[in-house]
């Protein structure tokens, strides 16, 4: 696992009156242990990765209050987990990664929201949208939408994270209704302090179980319990919803405080961007540090619904009120304007005609927003001249750093860590490519999919996570040769064995598969999976990803060590050109090189601190011998392989060289072997803690070279 939280988990026991310090994602499960959860679930994605960690590692503690956790298979197994409130008062909360985990748990999520629940019922989601994501840019507000579930967004602190765990519940429960709780990037990462509570055990756990089950048809999603469902979604549900958002004062009113205040306009933001908005402010001198503004702000921890009267409320008396909404489509700006305007308002609405339409909001975007805003506004007293300088400022220092830096700053894509198992594969691609030409390749979502990016640009599409097999269906049958499609072992188990390999083996495709089995879904962590080698205490069981294929009849499976370039070259030689037909997979085996190396530098580290003797491996190159051609850095992108001037002063051209970052994988000797490229690698042996006879061997290979350096000399001297 890429962190372990034992000693923070400790935190989660705190009781009331005490205070919490910590990090957001541990704010949030402690929010949960104090709201009477009865089952947790999940499954691991960036930005939320580290709750399903946090979790895992206070298993002790939720054991204790009778807790039910569980890593689940894929999101919309966590998504199904929630069916337990459907019948019985027990709340239940799970997590995952949004868009994207919400696409895969969509349908159980539209069942949910239609059956709706009597205990509450939680989503928590890492909405990953903006300049630090890593998938499709698009929002978990339509989600909420389409299938009428309230969307919670709070102010990225962790009073108000706490606060709106604590209130999803409550709203689920007063309408019936699953509630999503959408944290950014820098929420589930901030860290601050809030006044704990007592932890409570749920009344129905697995300590004090169900003894009697129910059955209900009206919650059953068939005809005609769904016509009623709709009906209560519209008469009960959203004004219980409405009613208790109003009742409770969710979200938020910051009114103009202090001298030369503004109350003709006002801002109304989701709770997600309030630092933002008032970072921006605070530049402009409208607000300081703790939020006190001079221009009101209403802030809408809740996104969806939202509360009329509120709203109009807020908007009474002021000229114009500026809507900050993050993305594309304008839901919230298209919903006030239809409540500004039903209610006879004359307050001018701006959002998006001074934002930009998509993309994340950054400071330098706020300020500029807020410039032209102000300059819209032009009975405003604010000096416009003022943001204006400010953003004259960052331009100019823009260029100013290109300016100095003399060429322009050169894109840095992500790339696979140095060692990574997953690199040899696509070295051994590229080279099959340029014996038999262009192969079509169906990528997938993993580490893997950095195989997209340079040195290796291979893979055309990425569908989905385990969708790379599924990806060939259509186009594998108008190509003249086989496709290659890409699954790492984490995207096996999530969706891959049924959607790809079962599917495969069904319609008798005759394509090939190349599974990276790594270990561990290590995109997200290094979180375990079934077929992981080293799984929980809590999980002895591994399954067997080969075993799993012959189970459902692919009988061409070829196991090829990762890093063995050779062989996984002439493997996918075999698969491309056999008259076999049928599906044909390669196990590219090799595990995480992150978390192999976490296993071992402890290890190593308490060998040396014994004064046990301890070999690692070097490699190196000669710099007499390379040609400078860097043919070798072009097929593997090793971040460990790079430049440096050559030390022959007859030569102008750098040589390739290996920096101390090398982990040892012996990957640059095997593209030079397997490409056939010059023989300048070398392979070491680095002994600490040398043994007698190591210093003996040592000394005695020393001497020969010595000895033979010198007759090398004597030969040419006498030659001239």
């Amino acid at each position: 696992m890429e962190r372990s939280f034992k000693s923070e988990v400790k935190a989660l026991s705190l009781g009331a009156g005490q205070e919490f310090h910590g990090e957001g994602i541990l704010a949030v499960t402690k929010a949960l242990l104090q709201s009477g959860v009865s089952y947790i679930g999940g499954y691991q994605g960036a930005p939320v990765s580290h709750l399903i960690d946090v979790l895992g590692d206070a298993k002790g503690l939720l054991d204790g209050l009778g807790i039910y956790f569980e890593a689940n298979a894929s999101e919309a197994g966590a998504a199904a987990m929630l069916g337990a409130s459907i019948n019985y008062p027990v709340r239940g909360a799970v997590t995952w990664k949004s868009t994207v985990g919400t696409n895969v748990a969509s349908d159980a999520l539209s069942n949910l929201a239609s059956a709706g629940v009597k205990g509450g019922a939680l989503i928590i989601l890492g909405e990953d949208y903006g300049e630090g994501s890593s998938i499709i840019q698009e929002r978990t507000h339509a989600f909420a939408m389409k299938s009428q579930m309230w969307l919670m967004d709070p102010r990225p602190n962790l009073n108000s994270i706490v606060n709106a765990v604590e209130k999803s519940f409550e709203l689920s429960e007063a309408s019936q209704t699953p509630v999503m709780l959408q944290l950014r990037i820098r929420a589930c990462h901030v860290h601050g302090h809030f006044v704990a509570k007592d932890n409570r055990a749920p009344v129905i756990s697995t300590r004090n179980g169900i003894d009697q089950p129910t059955f209900d048809y009206a919650r059953i999603n068939l005809p005609p319990s769904i016509y009623e469902h709709e009906r209560q979604k519209v008469e009960q549900r959203w004004p219980a919803a409405v009613k208790y958002l109003q009742d409770n004062c969710v979200n938020e009113i910051f009114q103009a405080d202090g001298e030369g205040t503004f109350n003709d306009v006002g801002f109304i933001v989701p709770g997600g961007l309030y630092n933002g908005l008032i970072r921006g402010l605070q530049t402009l001198g409208l607000a300081d540090p703790f939020g006190k503004t001079k221009i009101p702000i209403y802030v809408l921890n809740v996104v969806y619904p939202l509360v009329p009267d509120e709203i109009v409320q807020f908007c009474k008396g002021k000229k114009a009120v500026l809507m900050v909404e993050e993305g594309q489509p304008n839901y919230i700006e298209d919903s006030l304007n239809s409540i500004l305007r039903r209610s006879g308002a004359a307050t001018k609405l701006f959002g998006k005609d001074v934002f930009p339409m998509a993309g994340e909001y950054t400071g330098e975007i706020f300020l500029k927003a807020i410039a032209r805003f102000f300059r819209e506004v032009e009975t405003l007293n604010v000096d416009i001249e003022l943001a204006e300088s400010f953003y004259k400022e960052i331009e100019e220092g823009k260029a100013h750093s290109a300016e100095l830096l003399g060429v322009p700053v050169p894109n840095r894509p992500p790339g696979f860590c140095i060692g990574c198992p997953e690199r040899p594969v696509f070295a051994a691609i590229k080279l099959i490519q340029k014996e038999l030409g262009q192969i079509h390749v169906n990528a997938d979502i993993g580490c893997h999919t950095f195989g997209t990016l340079p040195p290796f640009n291979i893979g055309s599409t990425v569908l989905g996570y385990g969708l790379g097999l599924a990806s060939s269906s259509g186009v594998g049958p108008l190509l003249s040769q086989r496709t290659i499609s890409i699954m790492g072992d984490g995207g096996f188990w999530h969706n891959g064995f049924t959607s790809g390999v079962v599917n495969a083996v069904y319609n008798r495709q005759d394509s090939i598969l190349v599974i990276l089995q790594n270990g561990y879904t290590s995109a997200t962590g290094t979180q375990a999976i079934p077929s992981s080698p080293s799984q929980p205490a809590s999980k002895p069981l591994t399954l067997d990803i080969e075993k799993a294929l012959r189970g459902v009849g692919v009988s061409w499976i070829r196991k090829v060590p990762s890093y063995q370039v050779d062989d996984m070259v002439n493997v996918l030689r075999e698969a491309m050109t056999t008259k076999d037909d049928g599906l044909k997979v390669i196990l590219a085996d090799g595990e995480c090189q992150l978390e192999r190396q976490r296993r071992q530098k402890p290890r190593v580290a308490e060998q040396l601190k014994q004064g046990d003797r301890v070999v690692r491996t070097k490699f190196g190159i000669d710099d007499a011998v390379c040609t400078g051609d860097h043919s070798c850095i072009r097929l593997s992108g090793c971040p460990s392989l790079t430049i440096k001037n050559n030390p022959n002063p007859l030569r102008t051209d750098p040589v390739a060289t290996v920096n101390q970052g090398c982990v040892g994988c012996g990957l640059c000797g095997e593209n030079a072997h397997a490409a056939t490229l010059c023989p300048s690698f070398y392979k070491a042996e680095v002994i600490q803690n040398p043994s007698s006879w190591d210093r003996i061997i040592s000394s005695l290979r020393t001497s020969v070279i010595n000895v033979l350096a010198g007759k090398n000399k004597t030969h040419q001297g006498a030659t001239s």
